[in-house]
Order: C-alpha cells, then sequence, then structure tokens
C-alpha cells in the first residue's frame, strides 16, 4: 500500500481559510500553502496539488477533521481519496510531536498528513453520498431542531399559564397541540371562562377530532377557581402566550411538512431500481430500506435516522461500527485489577437518541426484547443501560438481515403458543 501511494495531505479546516500540508511517503514536506474557502480557492487548491505532486488524484491521500461540507465535496468529485478522524484522535497524534502542547494551523496539517502516513488505519475514508440521502439526512436533523424548538417554546408557555392560569394545564400534557391553543384562544383568562359556552369548546373538539375529553369537562375545569395575581400580571402573561402560540404555530407546520417529505424521501430510497438489479453485485439499497421498516420498534425518525447518518455502516453491514457509532457498545477501562466499564459517550449524538428510542418501542412489541430488558433490571442495570443492551442486539439483528435480505418475522421469535394464540 505505501509503494502505491506516495503522497499524503492535511488540511486544517476554517471558515474563511485552509491550511495545508502535502508530504511524500517519506514524511518530507514538500509544500505548504493556506487557500480560501471559495470555489476558485477550492479549485486553485486541488490544481496545486496535482502540479506539484504529478501524480493522479486516486494517488493523493488527504485526511481532514470534518467529514462534510464544500472542502470533501470538491475533494471527492475531483477523484481524490479522502478520509476523516475525529478531533480528539488528532489531539492525541499532536501530542507526538510536541510535548509542551505547542498547537496552530500548519502544525495541525502536517500532524493529519503524516498521521495518515503512519496510521491510515486509524482514519474513516469518506465516499460520495447519494443525492437523496444527503437530502434525508437534512430533513431529518431539520425535523430535530424544531422539535428541540417546539419542546422549548412548550415549556415556556406552560411557565406563562403556571402564572394565572393553572387549571388549564390539567387539560393535556402537551400545550403546543392545535387543539389546546385554540381553546386558549377561544378562552384566554378564567374571567372569559366564566362566559364560555360549551358548544364554542365543543366545535374546537370537533374540528380537531379530539375524542378523549369531553367539552363540558374542559368547560368546568376552565372554571375552576382561579389564582391571585397582582394587577397587570394576566396581560402580560397573554401577551407573552400569544407571541409564543403564533410561532409554535409555524413550528407545528414545519414538523408536518417535514415528516412528510421524509416519507416522500424514504419511499423513493425504497423504489426499485431496474439498472441496479440489473449491475451484478450491486447492493439493493431499495431492499434495504424495506428491512429495516420491517424490524419491530423502527418508525419514521428512526429509520430516517438510521439511513441519513448511518448510510456507509449500513451498506458495509458493519456491525461493529453502528454500535460503536451509536453509543450502545461499552467502554473498558482495565488497569492492573481494577476494571470498569462505563457508558460510551464518545458516538454519534442523533444515532445514540435513535437508537434508544427503537429500542423503547422495540421491547413493547417484541417478546425477546422484553425478556432481555426484565432480565437485565432484574439484575440491577438501569433503564438506559438495559435498553442499550437491547438496541445492541437490535443492531446485530439488523446487520445480519441486511445481509441475507431477508425481512424481520415475527413467527421466528415469538413463542410457539403465542403464534398458535
Amino acid at each position: 500500500m505505501q509503494a502505491k501511494l506516495f503522497w499524503f495531505v492535511g488540511i486544517d479546516w476554517a471558515t474563511e481559510e485552509h491550511q495545508v500540508c502535502l508530504i511524500d511517503g517519506d514524511g518530507v514536506v514538500a509544500g505548504e500553502r493556506a487557500f480560501t474557502h471559495s470555489g476558485s480557492g477550492l479549485a486553485e487548491l486541488c490544481e496545486w496539488l496535482i502540479d506539484t505532486t504529478g501524480a493522479e488524484p486516486d494517488g493523493i491521500w488527504v485526511c481532514i477533521e470534518i467529514p462534510h461540507g464544500a472542502v470533501v465535496d470538491t475533494l471527492l468529485e475531483r477523484g481524490f481519496v479522502v478520509h476523516a478522524i475525529n478531533p480528539k484522535q488528532l489531539d492525541r497524534f499532536r501530542d507526538r510531536f510536541t510535548v509542551a502542547g505547542a498547537k496552530d494551523d500548519r502544525r495541525d496539517a502536517y500532524v493529519l498528513a503524516d498521521s495518515l502516513r503512519t496510521d491510515s488505519h486509524c482514519f474513516r475514508r469518506l465516499e460520495v453520498s447519494e443525492p437523496t440521502i444527503i437530502e434525508l439526512r437534512e430533513w431529518s436533523r431539520m425535523l430535530g431542531d424544531l422539535q428541540h424548538d417546539r419542546v422549548r417554546m412548550s415549556n415556556r408557555l406552560r411557565e406563562q399559564l403556571r402564572r394565572y392560569y393553572p387549571q388549564a394545564l390539567k387539560l393535556t400534557d402537551d400545550v403546543a397541540a392545535s387543539w389546546f391553543m385554540d381553546v386558549w384562544e377561544l378562552v384566554p383568562t378564567p374571567k372569559k371562562a366564566r362566559r364560555a359556552r360549551e358548544a364554542s369548546i365543543a366545535r374546537i373538539l370537533k374540528m380537531h377530532r379530539i375524542r378523549r375529553i369531553d367539552a363540558g369537562v374542559v368547560r368546568r375545569v376552565l372554571q375552576e377557581q382561579p389564582v391571585t395575581v397582582a394587577p397587570g400580571t394576566v396581560e402580560a402573561a397573554r401577551a407573552h402566550i400569544a407571541s409564543l402560540i403564533a410561532r409554535l404555530r409555524l413550528v407545528n407546520t414545519q414538523i408536518k411538512e417535514g415528516e412528510k417529505r421524509i416519507d416522500a424521501l424514504c419511499n423513493e430510497l425504497a423504489k426499485s431500481s431496474p439498472e441496479q438489479e440489473q449491475s451484478p453485485g450491486q447492493i439493493p439499497e431499495q431492499r434495504d430500506v424495506e428491512i429495516l421498516r420491517s424490524l419491530p420498534g423502527i418508525g419514521r425518525i428512526v429509520l430516517a435516522t438510521l439511513l441519513a447518518e448511518a448510510s456507509q455502516p449500513l451498506r458495509d453491514r458493519d456491525y461493529h461500527a453502528l454500535r460503536t457509532l451509536s453509543g450502545v457498545a461499552p467502554v473498558t477501562r482495565r488497569s492492573g485489577k481494577r476494571c470498569v466499564v462505563v457508558m460510551r459517550k464518545a458516538c454519534h449524538g442523533r444515532l445514540r437518541d435513535a437508537v434508544y428510542h427503537w429500542a423503547r418501542v422495540a421491547m413493547q412489541h417484541d417478546t425477546i426484547s422484553r425478556a432481555r430488558y426484565l432480565a437485565l433490571r432484574s439484575r440491577g442495570h438501569s433503564h438506559g443501560r438495559a435498553l442499550r443492551t437491547v438496541a445492541d442486539r437490535l443492531l446485530g439483528v439488523a446487520c445480519a438481515m441486511l445481509r441475507n435480505q431477508q425481512l424481520f418475522d415475527f413467527a421466528r421469535v415469538m413463542p410457539q403458543n403465542e403464534v398458535a394464540a
């Protein structure tokens, strides 16, 4: 491998200017330059690497900390072999070259290049993602951010209601629901609740198809004795809530649009492709979507997150990479007689959340997952620890199903007496 590859490049990524270091196979610096973050600057970077080395792009290995963005896309499009590394690993490699803790852009670029030359197995090779996967990744992250915004504004809305209208909180836990906001706009204060008509409340509940609560109950709850507040408190809280509701309605609309777009993208990935079927040895990714959907506990959000954030490990059927990225693989610290196993925190945050909820829902529908969870809980393990073990098993099952191209079959895992029932 070293005889074939002769040039190694380290890029210290920045917002406006990127520092680049080029070394040969012996570790000798062949050139150092800084390039601006622009279309012309990145094009100049590619031309400089080819002109300086006289090699083809596939004979030049590039290392960078950021595994995405315009720099990575430009290099991959031009045919360079691009690798990524975790910033924490780069910090450890930097200790090889300085014990004083010195750090600057030129040094980091050189450390990246030389570490790739000597320890290429520690780096992750990047590949060009499918356009649908890139779009799905963006929509998945947007939907997650919107959900966080919704929770944050819901908490603020709840606090304002607690100031002067606490009885309204008895109606629902989701104060950002559209029907609750419509009811509040109809009766925004305890004073107006005393004159509220049951028919008006019933009309709102019918429009939103709310059947778990009756209009008469809503009216009685809102007419409970109000709390005593200082003059002006009701008006101030009402103005604050009106502002929050306007933003929550927009967020709710955007969440619905995001969910529809994610469903459309997943369905697009699941569509059969005649060109793929005719290509020998090519992995049918459209089949992978259906296989993942068949697993217990996988819904819209979990499926989109797996496909978007772990597309390469899924394509490679790499179980160990998946369990490490999602944080279910524990970390063992052993020294002498001391051995401690702790939760892995160096992982992909979105994957960790998705796999956690996958295990939580699967536990309710899969008998083996439920039995394993209860067994771990009976041994004194925490709820999170037990769910991580369940998720670890599910990832192994998913990889095995993807390798064999088989759908999940409940009849194969459920006890025979339950199947017969």
